[in-house]
């Protein structure tokens, strides 16, 4: 009977320390992974406009990156709307060099396509060149 609980004892033990490591894994460090697509928004435009659903498949939660000009700036979100297409947040705060019509580079996590607002969205973005 002593074998039986102490077994039981171990297997609930084991279960949790499992539920806790999936359900606490490590974040993403975005900014420091290699970018798994380098791509440009009429390409990106172009693939969801033949298939969304596939492109979706394909591009969402992947780490992209991009060029393009800068259209808006909302330093208090952090945040920039690229090419009128993109809507791009960044974990750190933007630098005020950053200006409107400046073409830069950046590398995030895209997260899909906004029909409603008609852009694509990315996050914990980082300014590759400037």
């Amino acid at each position: 009977m002593k074998k039986k609980i102490l077994y039981a004892t171990l297997l609930i033990v084991v279960a949790a320390v499992a539920l806790y490591r999936y359900a606490y894994q490590d974040h993403r460090d975005i900014s420091s992974e290699k970018a798994t697509y380098v791509i440009t928004i009429p390409e990106l435009e172009k693939e969801f406009e033949t298939n969304d659903s596939l492109a979706l498949l394909k591009y969402q939660d992947q780490t992209i990156e991009l060029t393009a000009q800068v259209t808006i700036i909302d330093l208090e979100n952090n945040a920039l709307i690229l090419d009128k297409k993109v809507f791009a947040t960044f974990s750190d705060s933007l630098s005020k060099s950053i200006i409107s019509g400046k073409k830069i580079s950046i590398k995030g996590r895209f997260l899909g396509y906004d029909e409603l607002l008609q852009e694509f969205k990315i996050d914990q973005s980082s300014i590759i060149t400037n």
